[in-house]
């Protein structure tokens, strides 16, 4: 999705800048969030607390989706499709930003300079640091959202309200560490393996 929207909002020069960047991280954020993100973690958080909890009621991965579907319908795997949206835009959407500028540094006058993949990692890493940063309070309201007591809410904004009433602000900065640690590894690989299948699809699949 990345790939589509840059083609469309490169200059004449072939450069993507990093306002455009960020809006094509943020469309391809978004694309991800519904198709494949929101109903994933939605069934990964429900089994979490299924197992955390004193009698776990789910046998397995196809049990436990099943009866979240004959329970809750199809929009059960769908709980927290705002939050999901809200984060996984704002995520890519900073990522890509970063990315886009320190390569645009990086590359200066010469669109054409090829990133060593070490340094494509470096650039990743600090990509996921700052996308840690700058969405943590979404990952955290996302995840009460997609909880077996996500029904104690009476929506995204709702979830919100109250974790700032009844816990407070740093509430919504709970986990950053070990996520910051896994996020930038993450993401350090993620751009290394994108930016070598992107160089490789180029050579043998012209699209100019």
């Amino acid at each position: 999705m990345f790939e589509f929207l840059s083609n469309q909002m490169r200059d004449e020069k072939g450069r993507l800048d990093s306002t455009r960047g960020l809006v094509c991280g943020l469309g391809a954020g978004v694309a991800e969030a519904v198709v494949v993100v929101c109903p994933m973690e939605t069934i990964k958080v429900k089994f979490i607390h299924d197992q955390c909890s004193p009698k776990p009621k789910y046998r397995g991965f196809f049990h436990g989706v099943r009866e979240i579907v004959r329970e809750q319908g199809l929009k059960g795997t769908y709980q927290g499709l705002t939050a999901t949206v809200l984060k996984q835009g704002s995520n890519q959407a900073i990522r890509f930003f970063v990315m886009t500028s320190l390569k645009n540094w990086y590359k200066g006058d010469d669109p054409n300079k090829v990133i060593n993949p070490f340094v494509t990692g470096v650039f990743g890493a600090l990509a996921g640091a700052a996308s840690v940063f700058g969405n943590t309070p979404l990952d955290v309201v996302k995840t009460r959202m997609q909880g077996l007591e996500a029904h104690k809410y009476k929506s995204t904004w709702d979830c919100a309200y109250q974790i700032m009433k009844y816990e407070g602000p740093l509430a919504f900065y709970k986990g950053t560490v070990p996520r910051l640690g896994r996020v930038c590894l993450d993401v350090a690989i993620v751009f290394v393996i994108y930016d070598e299948v992107v160089k490789f699809l180029n050579k043998v699949w012209k699209t100019d």
